[in-house]
């Protein structure tokens, strides 16, 4: 049965949605960051926190940021669930790039209504994963992450598949793209520098150097541990 939702503005769900991304990655959602991540002035931002902490969708605290609340959070997770069919929509029904999926996705989403979820969801065989590897939410509010490891703590000789993709601005996905560093690829770590400088590694053979804010970005499933 899918999630009752709440009825709130299509900016407002991009803020739930935001919101719900920063509280997984940081533990909670800081105005500044909200601010950039949005392309909204701070003051903006107070405004529309006021109104969805008055409607018990979230809670702020100063200087501590912002969380969802249990209501909240079931909301952001089904705009979640419905922007991430909205991005194999895109990808696997209209061939878009999956670097260019994520943005289209953000106005997409807004357009799909309840009873367009299960027809969408069987036209697309039932797809568990977004294009960049992350898990769609359950028609209940479930969501199950695989078991993964960002790149950059694999040691050299260690060896993963990429399973997921942390950060989905285009030129970030299009540097991946041209790298050949797409889901499912085997990656081994060859070298690893302390100082948080490129690492290197090799795909198919071939021996890359990879920067370390793009390697931190990836996360993989591992195949191996260093002998």
């Amino acid at each position: 049965m899918e999630t009752k939702e709440v009825n709130v503005s299509s900016a407002a769900e991009e803020y739930l949605e935001t919101i719900y991304r920063l509280e997984k990655k940081t533990g909670s959602a800081k105005t500044m960051e909200l601010s950039r991540q949005l392309k909204v002035v701070p003051g903006s931002i107070t405004n529309t926190i006021e109104s969805l902490e008055k409607r018990g969708l979230v809670t702020h605290r100063p200087y501590r940021g912002v969380k969802l609340t249990e209501r909240g959070e079931k909301l952001a997770l089904n705009i979640l669930r419905r922007h991430r069919l909205a991005e194999r929509l895109l990808t696997d029904i209209l061939h878009l790039e999956w670097s260019e999926a994520h943005d289209a996705a953000c106005k997409l989403e807004h357009a799909i209504t309840p009873n367009m979820i299960k027809p969408l969801e069987k036209t697309l065989g039932h797809p568990k994963t977004c294009p960049h590897g992350s898990p769609i939410p359950t028609a209940c509010g479930g969501i199950f992450e695989e078991e993964s490891v960002p790149l950059v703590n694999l040691n050299p000789k260690e060896s993963g598949i990429v399973a997921k993709i942390l950060e989905e601005k285009v030129k970030v996905l299009q540097c991946l793209t041209k790298l050949g560093l797409t889901l499912g690829v085997r990656i081994e770590v060859e070298k690893k520098p302390f100082s948080g400088g490129p690492l290197s590694i090799k795909i198919d053979g071939v021996t890359q150097s990879l920067d370390h804010s793009i390697a931190s970005v990836i996360n993989v499933r591992r195949t191996n541990t260093k002998k």
